[in-house]
């Protein structure tokens, strides 16, 4: 029996390029096509597809709020995102409510296919860069940033260069390179302008 998939997308070029695609593998069947989130919901429950291939920018209902209610109604559907947004918010929201797959647009073919079998066949899979994002957000608070490093984002908040924050701090500049980079760990970012956006997020700073 092949794997009976739903698309929801509501780009006609792009649910006519999935199915085309998916349609090479001779294990697939394409039984369902939704321009919308409510579309997705109505044909889940009426077509009962094996895997929903559902992407989050969605009209009516977003892809989130369509992945609760498909879940209410359809409890045994398998939903795998596909999808160009990747924000930690998104992923972390879509997993909550159930989606068995987080894969982003622009992954190759045999990627997505393998990702529709894995969720068919009862597993979960999330891409490595969406992984990492997830456990970022799951991994719980950051570790408590000393009275230094908070001074020290502070500054960076206010663009302040390595070479200022030293000076205004009356530390060396390698001193100040050191708390950066435990800031940026503690905090789970890559970079200083994450660092200040994530620390206003968490209500450590004010910008």
């Amino acid at each position: 029996m092949p794997v009976r998939i739903l698309i929801a997308d509501d780009h006609p070029i792009v649910r006519e390029g999935l199915s085309a695609v998916l349609e090479t593998q001779p294990d697939f069947a394409i039984v369902g096509m939704a321009a919308s989130g409510a579309a997705a919901v109505a044909q889940a429950a009426e077509l009962r597809p094996d895997v929903i291939l559902l992407d989050l920018a969605l009209p009516e209902l977003d892809g989130v709020a369509a992945l609760r209610a498909i879940r209410a109604h359809t409890p045994d559907a398998r939903v795998l995102i596909f999808t160009a947004f990747d924000t930690d918010e998104r992923i972390l929201a879509a997993v909550q409510a159930g989606a068995q797959g987080y894969l982003l647009k622009g992954a190759p073919r045999d990627e997505l296919f393998q990702a529709i079998r894995v969720v068919h066949a009862g597993g979960s899979l999330l891409q490595p860069v969406v992984a990492a994002r997830l456990l970022r957000q799951v991994s719980g608070p950051p570790e408590a940033l000393t009275e230094r490093e908070l001074e020290v984002l502070r500054l960076l908040a206010r663009g302040r260069q390595n070479k200022e924050i030293a000076s205004e701090l009356v530390i060396s500049e390698r001193t100040v390179k050191f708390h950066v980079s435990a800031i940026l760990a503690k905090l789970g970012v890559g970079n200083r302008t994450e660092a200040v956006g994530k620390a206003a997020q968490l209500g450590l700073i004010e910008l």
